[in-house]
């Protein structure tokens, strides 16, 4: 195997830089055999490559080659079967798997050794060892142990080689080499003889460097003298550093002194500076100029350039008191002093800005209520904005109140509450008293049933004795209020629509007066007393809040509380000001509303159309302003005016009784719907509560409906079908003229109502006007249904042609026109005039009589075939009898 080896290295691996560390003689298991080796082999180049290489003996030769090679880095597991049992298979896993028989378990071993320790020295990396024996792989360890740093250690088990045992030769060595071989001219024939001159020579060497060491001793005698001199200056220089120490200590003392005085001097420096802005900060920030104290003191509050000078020494006051004092300015005497002048000032002011408001708004109520009399003619409320904009010159300063005195702010807010409550309580009043007079003179009341006496133009005393006075008399109500069946027994030119257009007119007015001043009034409030009214919508508050305006309403919040809830306090606020200022409009709305419902129940139309639209341009401008809420609560009035007459109407509908000794005709509820509905849609023409009138529409026509059919069925003068046909064609030629969109299901079952009414009546009032013959076609009719074929009925005894034609002769064609004309008369008595049925139920009568002709025609036909038997009368004769019949009449 040795010989092998060397042979090895030398014709393929040495060619390749290569050294022969590891070989094993293996075959392939489970084939034929043909032996080879697996050598584990490093380059003798850095880096170091490991390869596992596969020799094969030529076939050619007797000699070897590589046959396949792989990098150890590869190899990921080594499985050698069994190990516990010699085994000489083993398996190298690749890219694949290599099964391998070596030629003795003892080459297997020191292999897989081999490749243990290569990979433990040169890659580390984690290679599996299965079916290895402990301690054939801790060999490597102990190996370590014993070989000497810096020697190689050997590999493979017999041959012992060492990895490391090659060293190159340095340049000089190849040189002395190379000389000495060439005194020798490179014939060295007894190496032992060549080593031991070399030997030799290297004594030689030894004895001379030993020599030469002791020849210099001297040298270091010398040495170590220098060496004992520098060592003594070394000591000087060390006792005049230490001098040069003392005096530079102190030296130090003396710039410590100098650094502490300067630090002091810096401290001094800063102290001063800081109470330098101490004193500028409480000089800019708490000073009041003489000029601003003097206008708070004595500023006049009536001019302009007054107010100017006072609202501008206020703010410069509040700046000076709220001014956020540092950390033990409080303790301060000029301080104290300061803020006991601001105090001071703030109080003067205040309550000289007290008394001059208190009396502005005295005055102005007074100026305003002497002027009242100039609009008690016309229909109009006086106008405040001069008294708005005189005080709002005062908002600023209202403002400053508010911020600085609570009390005497909430003080002068209930002053002008209670003066303008007052003032306004006056002005509205007579504006409702004058609308009053105007609207009660809509009525037809000559006699001066609502109140009124002569031409004096005032009321007989306060609203409460208007409203007795209107119900005053008999029928006072019914004789004013409309229903659907005065309007039934109206004409055109009865029905007072100049008085409901004048009516509507005035409540407009009074919506159109009352809008602008609460605004107006809404707004001056807001702006004057500071209180913001559009940031935050609070809900309404209850009756009993609305009343403690004199008491807790104004009175101060705690600071935690009045934060909290600063925004939704002065929405109510705002609120509660107005509610205490108008709190008589909604009471005068409702005196005005309850009374234009007593002079016209439908005056509750115009009052819901104006109502809604003022309520919803309210509501555009502020939804929770007092105006939308006012008008708001007013319109669930209206509205309930408005269901309470659509009520009455059904009920009176319900109440009417038809006379029992003339004809029924049109119902009165039925044109007084007509009517009705003419004038709803005019009022609620693009009105915005318009589902409220198609709510009323379909209670009001399904009542018709129900006491159309009560009336016909209670009706004894007039046929039950002609009640219904007539009435139920009035409503149907209504809605469709009317086109309302929200009653067309009842538009066509009005429709469907009259047809078939007008055909019952038509087949009841025409019965059988040949009453013989048709007995004898029913009994025609009735053998043919027992099974009887049509050609054989001529055969029965009863049935035969000379009963037939004795039948016919009974009714010639005079009979027949006399008994058409009697029933011409029959059906004008029972048909009224307004409705002009006449035409279209004679032509029905016409068509049902020409179809019982034809049926008749055609049993002849058919039952008695050939026979030549015809009426009396053809067809065209028929036409000509009706025709002249209606002619006639």
């Amino acid at each position: 195997m040795t010989a092998i080896k060397h042979a090895l290295q030398r014709d393929i691996f040495t060619p390749n830089d290569e050294r022969l560390l590891g070989i094993v003689n293996v075959c392939k298991a489970g084939k034929k055999k043909k032996n080879c080796f697996l050598c584990a082999t490093v380059t003798t180049e850095r880096p170091v490559q490991v390869k596992v290489v596969k020799v094969k003996k030529s076939d050619k030769g007797d000699f070897y080659k590589r046959q396949l090679t792989w990098e150890l880095r590869d190899l990921t597991e080594v499985d050698a079967k069994d190990a516990s049992k010699e085994n000489p298979e083993f398996d190298l896993h690749f890219e694949k798997v290599y099964r391998w028989v070596a030629s003795s378990t003892a080459e297997k071993n020191s292999f897989i050794s081999c490749i243990w320790k290569l990979n433990q020295r040169y890659l580390r990396k984690k290679l599996e060892f299965v079916n290895v024996s402990s301690q054939l792989l801790e060999e490597l360890p102990k190996a370590e142990e014993s070989v000497p740093s810096g020697e190689s250690q050997s590999v493979a088990g017999g041959d012992e080689d060492v990895l490391d045992e090659y060293q190159e030769l340095s340049t000089r060595e190849e040189q002395d080499i190379e000389s000495m071989m060439e005194t020798c001219e490179y014939a060295i024939s007894n190496a032992e003889a060549f080593a031991e001159k070399l030997f030799k020579e290297l004594q030689v060497l030894d004895g001379a460097n030993i020599q030469s060491i002791m020849a210099s001793e001297k040298q270091v005698n010398i040495l170590m003298q220098l060496l004992d001199e520098a060592l003594a200056e070394v000591d000087t220089i060390e006792g005049k550093l230490s001098s040069y120490e003392e005096m530079l200590q102190s030296v130090k003392e003396q710039m410590d002194q100098i650094s502490q005085s300067n630090r002091l001097i810096q401290i001094s420096n800063t102290n001063n500076s800081k109470l330098l802005d101490e004193i500028q900060f409480l000089v800019n920030y708490m000073d009041l100029s003489k000029g601003h104290i003097r206008a708070l003191q004595e500023g006049d509050l009536t001019s302009p350039k007054g107010i100017e000078a006072c609202i501008n020494a206020s703010e410069a006051l509040l700046q000076c008191m709220n001014v956020a004092l540092r950390p033990g300015h409080e303790k301060l005497m000029a301080v104290t002093q300061q803020q006991l002048l601001f105090a001071e000032l703030r109080d003067t002011f205040a309550r000289r800005l007290t008394n001059h408001l208190n009396n502005v708004f005295v005055h102005q109520g007074h100026d305003q209520s002497s002027t009242l009399s100039q609009h008690t003619a016309d229909l109009t409320l006086p106008k405040h904005s001069p008294l708005h904009r005189d005080l709002l010159r005062y908002a600023k300063l209202m403002e400053w109140l508010k911020n600085t005195h609570r009390e005497k702010y909430e003080g002068l807010s209930r002053t002008y509450v209670d003066y303008m409550s007052r003032l306004y309580e006056r002005e509205i009043k007579e504006f409702f008293e004058v609308a009053k007079i105007k609207m009660a003179g809509t009525s037809k009341d000559p006699k001066g049933k609502f109140g009124l006496h002569g031409s004096s133009g005032k009321l007989t005393g306060s609203t409460s004795s208007l409203n007795k006075l209107t119900v005053q008399g008999s029928n006072s109500r019914r004789s004013q209020s409309s229903s659907l069946l005065d309007m039934g027994n109206m004409s055109a030119s009865d029905l007072d629509v100049a008085d409901r257009t004048k009516f509507d007119k005035i409540f407009e007015q009074v919506l159109s007066e009352l809008e602008p001043l609460c605004l107006a009034e809404q707004d001056f409030i807001s702006k004057f007393f500071k209180l913001q009214q559009h940031l935050t919508v609070a809900p309404p508050l209850a009756q009993p809040e609305m009343e403690e305006l004199d008491g807790s309403m104004l009175s101060k919040r705690p600071p935690q509380a009045e934060h909290r809830h600063s925004l939704s306090s002065e929405k109510d606020m705002v609120r509660l000001m107005m509610n205490k200022i108008f709190h008589s409009i909604e009471t005068e709305l409702n005196s005005l509303i309850a009374l234009g419902d007593k002079i016209d129940s439908f005056h509750s139309l115009y009052m819901l159309v104006k109502m809604s639209h003022h309520v919803w341009t309210a509501e555009n401008v502020d939804p929770a302003s007092y105006l939308s809420t006012t008008l708001g609560n007013v319109l669930v009035t209206v509205k309930r005016n408005f269901d309470k007459c659509i009520s009455n109407q059904i009920r009176q509908m319900e109440e009417f009784k038809i006379p029992k000794k003339s004809k029924v005709g049109i119902l009165p509820f039925v044109t007084g719907f007509e009517e009705f509905a003419e004038l709803a849609e005019t009022i609620f023409r693009n009105a915005e509560r318009r589902g409220d009138l198609d709510k009323a529409y379909v209670k009001l026509i399904r009542a018709v409906f129900m006491n159309v059919e009560k009336v016909a069925n209670e009706s004894q003068k007039t046929p039950r079908d002609v009640v219904m046909m007539e009435n139920f064609h009035h409503i149907f030629s209504t809605l469709s003229r009317l086109k309302i969109s929200c009653l067309d299901a009842e538009r066509r079952e009005a429709k469907h109502k009259y047809t078939d009414h007008l055909q019952s009546y038509v087949i009841n009032s025409l019965g059988q006007p040949l009453e013989k013959l048709n007995h004898f076609f029913e009994g025609v009719e009735a053998r043919v249904a027992q099974g009887v074929r049509e050609e054989e009925v001529s055969y029965q005894l009863a049935f035969n042609k000379q009963e037939l034609r004795k039948v016919i002769k009974e009714y010639p064609g005079k009979e027949v026109k006399k008994g058409l004309d009697n029933l011409y008369k029959k059906v004008d008595k029972h048909l009224c005039e307004e409705e002009s049925l006449l035409q279209v139920v004679w032509h029905s009568m016409q068509d049902e009589f020409i179809r019982q002709y034809k049926h008749f025609e055609d049993l002849i036909g058919r039952c008695y075939p050939g026979s030549g038997i015809t009426m009396e009368f053809t067809i065209q004769d028929m036409l000509e009898y009706f025709s002249s019949i209606a002619q006639s009449h």
